[in-house]
């Protein structure tokens, strides 16, 4: 009996044991389900921080009317903005300029057509808003050259907007700087108003913008290795007559325009940064990006670690770890050297304005902060183009930058 007992016990005992063993064994393996999940979610979001990528459609064409010359696109916070933007279309067009706001439905927006559209151009639904409004240069109607900026990788594309007389070059420049996945076009809005007052425009494009050499890899380092072509522009500027540099980033470009400020050797002949939309800090607007892309916290927080880290770069493809101490300009604000003028919509939508706020509060005695609403991320030109104008012509001649007392039209 005393037998039998024992082994009943010892049964039930081994069989509570192979329970168990199997619950550690299914709760491992979903530990490391999970785990393999978030690793592979938190690479994939690295990844796209620094990868650049195509144009993403963000809007559809709705209806062309040809007779009124009106397009109805779907309805988004972009597309419902006054103003004049650009849309870049597929199908018998790739690029479109868009007018005023005419009517608003639940669901579409009406928009006067300033590209003119003929019977037989068939448009694709595809579309993406745009705040560049101008493609290229030669739209300025204003004298340019094609140039060639040489940096470490080679030569960098450059476009060359003299504002002296008879073409030429003036002794105050401002070399502007585009954001991350756009191109020099972005900035061109900005040259007539630098031109009338008397300014030489160098825009420029760097490392794996599209245009200028690529490295390795192909990936931003988020404004850690791209200043340096800038700082090369500088070099070249400096060669061929400057004696003042003013820089101008948008967004990303603003993020470079800093580092230059606060690392390039010509740091005696830069006299101002002006800024539209800038990153201040990245990890302020990747974790704004990643809450509103719904990732938890944890997930943006281990993509921001995996891109610091250099070991982890072969899976982002990076080219190296992103510093992203170095790149935060709100705890570095005490090095800051240089007038900023910074113009940045509080509802901006990409780049939240949390750091510009942070910059110009740390140094009130070098920063300007023009704080604008409902101008979304870089179109604050396009928005109200006559208050964004005024604001740089203002503070440039405050700081005796403007050789010219006339503002563009």
């Amino acid at each position: 009996m005393k037998a039998s007992r024992r082994a009943a016990i010892g049964d039930s005992r081994s069989g509570t044991a192979a329970v168990l063993r199997g619950a550690a064994v299914v709760l491992a393996s979903a530990l490391v389900a999970v785990s393999a999940a978030i690793a592979f979610l938190t690479v994939r979001v690295a990844r796209r921080v620094v990868m650049p990528a195509a144009r993403a459609v963000d809007t559809r064409i709705l209806d062309v009317d040809v007779a009124a010359q009106t397009i109805t696109l779907s309805r988004t916070p972009d597309t419902m903005l006054p103003g004049r933007y650009g849309l870049f279309t597929t199908g018998a067009a790739d690029y479109l300029k868009i007018g005023s706001v005419l009517s608003t439905g639940e669901d579409s927006v009406k928009r006067k057509l300033l590209t003119e559209v003929g019977d037989g151009m068939a448009l694709g639904s595809d579309a993406a808003f745009s705040g560049w409004y101008y493609r290229g240069p030669g739209e300025l109607h204003l004298p340019f050259t094609d140039e060639f900026v040489h940096a470490a990788l080679g030569s960098c594309p450059a476009w060359l907007f003299p504002a002296g007389e008879d073409g030429e070059t003036t002794d105050t420049w401002v070399i502007q700087i585009h954001g991350r996945g756009t191109t020099r076009s972005e900035c061109l809005r900005a040259v007539p108003v630098f031109h009338a007052l008397g300014i030489t425009s160098l825009v420029v494009s760097y490392r794996n913008d599209g245009e200028a050499p690529r490295t390795r890899t192909g990936s931003y380092a988020l404004g850690a290795t791209e200043w340096r072509d800038v700082d090369a522009a500088i070099t070249w500027a400096l060669r061929r007559g400057a004696k003042r540099v003013v820089l101008m980033g948008w967004s990303m470009g603003g993020a470079i325009a800093l580092q230059v400020a606060l690392g390039s050797a010509h740091r005696e002949r830069i006299v101002g940064l002006i800024l539209d939309s800038p990153v201040v800090d990245w990890r302020t607007v990747l974790n704004f990006q990643g809450h509103e892309m719904g990732l938890p916290g944890p997930v943006t927080g281990l993509a921001i670690e995996t891109l610091r880290a250099d070991w982890t770069a072969p899976a982002t493809r990076a080219d190296g770890g992103i510093p992203f101490d170095r790149l935060d300009i709100v705890a570095r604000a005490g090095e800051l050297r240089h007038p900023v003028l910074i113009l940045h919509s509080d509802d901006d939508g990409f780049v939240p304005s949390t750091a510009s706020h942070g910059l110009a509060q740390a140094r009130p005695d070098l920063v300007e902060l023009q704080v604008f609403t409902t101008a979304r991320h870089t179109k604050l030109w396009n928005y109200d183009q006559q208050r964004w104008t005024d604001a740089i012509g203002d503070w440039l001649r405050r700081h005796d930058l403007a050789p010219s007392e006339e503002l563009a039209p």
